[in-house]
């Protein structure tokens, strides 16, 4: 089975002051955005610095991490890589 990397990137070290907005036009440029998502504190609603951004494609994906990653936004050195998701293992030994 090949190994997907997927179409989601995680995306750390966002200036508190990023908006959605920018987060998605951020990113546009290297292929259609279907989602840019920031996480926020649920008590406060303020960002928590990272977020995720979605593409269509994987190849949009890789264009954009490449492009992205360890480049300065805001003040700040952004570091991007494919989300990974949770994966919750059983001990299958009990």
């Amino acid at each position: 089975m090949a190994n997907r990397l997927g179409t989601q990137l995680f995306v750390s070290k966002l200036s508190f002051f990023t908006n959605h907005r920018e987060l998605k036009n951020l990113f546009s440029p290297f292929g259609v955005v279907k989602e840019a998502r920031l996480i926020r504190d649920p008590k406060t609603q303020r960002p928590k610095g990272f977020g995720f951004v979605t593409f269509e494609t994987e190849t949009e994906a890789h264009k954009a991490l490449k492009a992205m990653n360890g480049r300065i936004v805001r003040g700040r050195l952004i570091f991007v890589e494919f989300a990974h998701d949770k994966e919750f293992k059983t001990d299958t030994n009990s």
